[in-house]
Order: C-alpha cells, then structure tokens, then sequence
C-alpha cells in the first residue's frame, strides 16, 4: 500500500467552483526556434544591406534637392513686390489730353 500512496494520480485535482479562469484560451504555442544558421545567405543579406544603403542615398540627395528649392521658393515669396515700372512712365499714362481744342489768335 506504500507504494500506491507515492504515486502521482493521472486524474487532475476536483476543482472547487467554475471561475474565469475556466473559459481563458490556453496559452499561445511556443514559437518555432530560428532556422540554423546558413552561410550561403550571407552573400544575399549583404547584397539586400548595400541596395538599401544605396537607396537611403539617393532618396537623401532627392529630398536635399526639395529642401533647396523650397528655400529658395520661400525666400522669393517673404521679398517684398517691386513694381519693375518707373514712376515717370506711370505719370505719364495717367495724363491725358484736354479734349477742347485750343483756339490759337
């Protein structure tokens, strides 16, 4: 009889009352362990690394060149509006002839 007290019992313990515990999903699967290391996939990841790299510096320089031309844009817009007319030749636009003819004696 010794022997059947120090077994463990495969039935699992009587639970006392349902609790929420009860409807909870079980827990997530443990994830895949990571592929074994190969070393023919280097020679890709450094092609993929230098693609990227070379990409990040074109679209450096394009927004570089973006960045420029706003500046230059807001320079243009905070200058002050030149009439490029003298104000001579704006007189003289205004003046008018009389429209009575002048009696000559």
């Amino acid at each position: 009889m010794g022997e059947e007290e120090k077994q463990p019992s495969s039935s699992p313990p009587p639970r006392a009352s349902s609790t929420a515990t009860d409807s909870a999903t079980p827990p997530p699967p443990a994830a895949p362990p990571p592929p074994s290391f190969d070393p023919s996939r280097m020679v890709g990841i450094i092609k993929r690394k230098a693609l990227i790299k070379d990409l990040a510096a074109v679209y450096h320089a394009e927004c570089l060149t973006y960045c420029q031309e706003l500046l230059e844009l807001q320079r243009k817009w905070n200058e002050p509006f030149i009439d490029l007319k003298p104000l001579e030749d704006s007189r003289k636009e205004t003046i008018r002839p009389s429209k009575r003819a002048k009696k000559g004696r």
